[in-house]
């Protein structure tokens, strides 16, 4: 999906700045009956941890091994959440890094206005590089100082739970920090498991929801039905996909 105003992802925009405005075009027809809701998620953390693999999976439960340099695309999708029709936005976003002194972040303004603009926050990691987790305690800090109150919807995921031999961040360490930073850890591979992705992004949305004076504060019940995809990011994907596809075809028969 394009934003307003904007190039579309990969480019950069009048002034250069490669900067996105965050206004969506609205993906579905203007004559059909808008979401009540709109649920906004960002999509957090340092390179190479896999944001755009789980985006992805989540939304087209593909996995798509190889990626362009990360632009910090926009997702809109209506889906149905529970019963109830909701415009659910996905911002993914350039990676984080810590700086020298390993207290602070680098981080683009780009993330800062992400930031400000969601509703809720998937923190990821790789459960293979403890770099990466070591910048999700300042990124959270980031987050806060951004939204200084109220309740943050949050989720910390570690990405890449197939490269058990690899791993550098065990388990119950990622469970104790979620558990810091008053959200739930899941263990995810983007590679091989849809379930486990589509369960993490789902109950964040059901958080947001809540958060947003939409819940009645029980567990809700049920799942969450993705829409056909029509916005241009999503036909991008695709074409993506048969790029992949064709290129192992092409492979196999030089073999």
């Amino acid at each position: 999906m394009r934003l307003t105003g904007d190039p579309a992802p990969g480019t950069m925009n009048s002034s250069g700045s490669g900067n996105f405005l965050l206004v969506p075009i609205p993906e579905y027809p203007l004559l059909d009956c808008v979401p009540n809701k709109t649920v906004k998620i960002v999509v957090l953390g340092a390179s190479n941890v896999g944001k755009t693999a789980l985006i992805v999976r989540f939304l087209t439960k593909r996995f798509i091994g190889d990626y362009e340099a990360n632009t910090g695309a926009l997702y809109s999708r209506k889906v149905m959440l529970d019963g109830e029709e909701v415009s659910l936005q996905i911002q993914d976003t350039p990676c984080v890094a810590l700086q020298d002194d390993a207290e602070g972040l680098y981080c683009q303004e780009q993330i800062n206005r992400s930031i400000y603009w969601a509703d809720g926050y998937v923190l990821v990691f790789s459960i293979t590089d403890h770099n990466s987790y070591r910048t999700i305690q300042p990124l959270y800090q980031h987050v806060r100082r951004i939204h200084p109150s109220g309740n943050i919807p949050v989720i910390l995921v570690g990405n890449k739970s197939d490269l058990l031999r690899a791993r550098q961040v065990p388990a119950d360490e990622g469970e104790t920090l979620a558990a810091s930073l008053g959200g739930v850890y899941f263990e995810v591979s983007a590679r091989e498991n849809h379930e486990g992705v589509h369960a993490a992004f789902l109950h964040l949305c059901q958080e947001v929801i809540r958060a947003l004076g939409g819940g009645n504060g029980e567990k809700r019940r049920g799942g969450l039905h993705l829409a056909r995809p029509k916005s241009p990011n999503m036909q991008e994907l695709k074409r993506r996909f048969r790029q992949v596809l064709s290129s192992k075809v092409k492979s196999a028969t030089t073999i």
